[in-house]
């Protein structure tokens, strides 16, 4: 691998401390990072040696006793800059990259997107590489409706071609969602009636059983549709829902991708469920949150349903549900097949397939069993696969180990295109601008408790 200069903007901002700096020390202490220089591009007053305890202190702790961070650590720098658009301060990145063997260049932004067009301006008329390749990694949210995320998109492609720019969601970097294509394409059991002959609904949850954890300026302007809904669940949606590609290769998935969004209705407004956590016991309520307005509407849990009018869908009801401050932190994809036709034993349910993907990675197929004894009852029985039994000496990548890894290799097929990203927001963007108009109060549910009316509606269009 050539050596290569990875340079983070926003260096000190919540995604590298929590995510970044120790995917990159995990990449680097199992030898699948390049020879590599990280250099930190921030506002905040630092050299490179008070950097570099900023960055030991913000690996996770399971990696502070190897004997590799040391040496980890010699290899980050410190930019210390006015403005991200300090013409001076690149200029500086610049001529010292240009000096060493660090031809290759990795640009993360970890800045609010109303100073991408000035930054990446800048890094394209002073800091570019003109010997080795340049990317650039962007991190959401990519806009906050139709209109401004084809023009984020326009802007950075005033700069940076489509295939150079990576825009990460973490979520594709979880094993259970790069599982969905092997699960679907690789089991000829699974494909045959992966459609509406016989599945009767798929319900796709996301749900944590914190709030917003400080970030309330971000959040009150975004809420959890835009924060979670829009991006990470329409990707795990169209990687669920699309037809077979016809390779493995980014351009082939995302044109199903594509596809499959373009065949989704926008969801309809009486279908949709809208609430915001209130304070309960210790738990302060939204509202009460730090520089988040007394008189906020943002949504703090959110369920629709989608319907997709291709011949493999029509008529399937995709229920999907997001929200902070519910009663456990999981995610999950269950899909519900039909009721077995007749009525030879009026008792059975229906079987379930569910793949979670958080906390705990597993599949789980649902079946009606017999009780062993003399009279025929019935009972749910689980098959389990859990991936932390099955896959015990296996090396489990972090998301943002796998997803950074691939962007230095070059594949993009674990990122979001401009496209997909279009069409996820032309799905919610009526949807979004019909809330914002009307103001509704949301529904008020006590913090580390359930919406009862989320599972009217959800009954309502047919999930048993």
């Amino acid at each position: 691998m050539e050596p290569l200069a990875i340079i983070i903007c926003g260096a000190t901002g919540y995604i590298p401390r929590k995510k970044t700096f120790s995917a990159l020390y995990s990449l680097f202490a199992s030898g699948m990072l390049p020879d590599c220089r990280i250099i930190g591009f921030a506002r905040t007053p630092m050299d490179d040696e008070s950097f570099r305890v900023f960055v030991r202190e913000n690996i996770d702790h399971k990696y502070k006793t190897s004997t590799k961070v040391k040496e980890f650590l010699s290899n980050v720098w410190y930019i210390k800059t006015e403005y991200y658009h300090q013409v001076e301060c690149w200029k500086k990145l610049r001529d010292s990259l240009d000096n060493s063997k660090y031809k290759n260049r990795l640009f993360y932004l970890n800045i609010p997107p109303f100073l991408y067009v000035e930054t990446c301006s800048v890094i394209n008329q002073h800091a570019l590489s003109v010997t080795g390749w340049n990317k650039i990694i962007v991190e959401k949210p990519f806009g906050r409706d139709y209109e401004s995320a084809v023009k984020l998109s326009s802007d950075l492609h005033s700069f940076f071609l489509e295939e150079h720019i990576y825009r990460i969601d973490h979520y594709l970097g979880k094993e259970m969602v790069k599982n969905l294509l092997v699960l679907r394409f690789a089991n000829n059991v699974f494909e045959p009636i992966w459609n509406r002959f016989y599945v009767a609904n798929v319900k796709i949850t996301f749900k944590e059983d914190f709030g917003i954890e400080g970030r309330g300026k971000y959040f009150d302007k975004y809420g959890i549709i835009r924060d979670v809904m829009q991006n990470h669940l329409m990707q795990i949606f169209s990687l669920f829902a699309m037809e077979p590609p016809a390779s493995l290769n980014v351009e082939d998935i995302s044109r199903e991708k594509i596809k499959v969004l373009c065949s989704t209705a926008n969801p309809n407004f009486d279908e949709t469920v809208v609430g915001q956590y209130v304070s309960n016991g210790s738990h302060m309520g939204f509202k009460e949150e730090l520089f988040v307005s007394p008189d906020s509407t943002t949504e703090t849990f959110a369920q629709v349903v989608l319907r997709i009018n291709n011949t493999r869908w029509q008529g399937v009801p995709f229920i999907i549900s997001c929200g902070k401050g519910l009663d456990e932190r999981k995610a999950e994809i269950c899909i519900q097949f039909h009721e077995f036709p007749g009525d030879l034993y009026p008792t059975a349910q229906r079987n379930e397939l569910v793949l979670q993907i958080q906390p705990n990675e597993a599949i789980t197929l649902k079946l009606m069993n017999k009780l062993p004894g003399f009279f025929t009852d019935l009972q749910v029985s689980d098959l389990n696969l859990l991936y932390k039994e099955k896959f015990v000496d296996s090396h489990k990548l972090e998301p943002y180990e796998h997803l950074l890894s691939e962007a230095i290799a070059g594949e993009r097929y674990l990122f979001v295109t401009a496209r997909e990203l279009e069409e996820s927001w032309r799905i919610f963007t009526p949807l979004l601008h019909e809330l914002e108009k009307q103001k509704k109060e949301p529904i008020q549910y006590p913090f580390g408790t359930l919406l009862p009316k989320a599972d009217q509606v959800a009954k309502g269009v047919g999930w048993r």
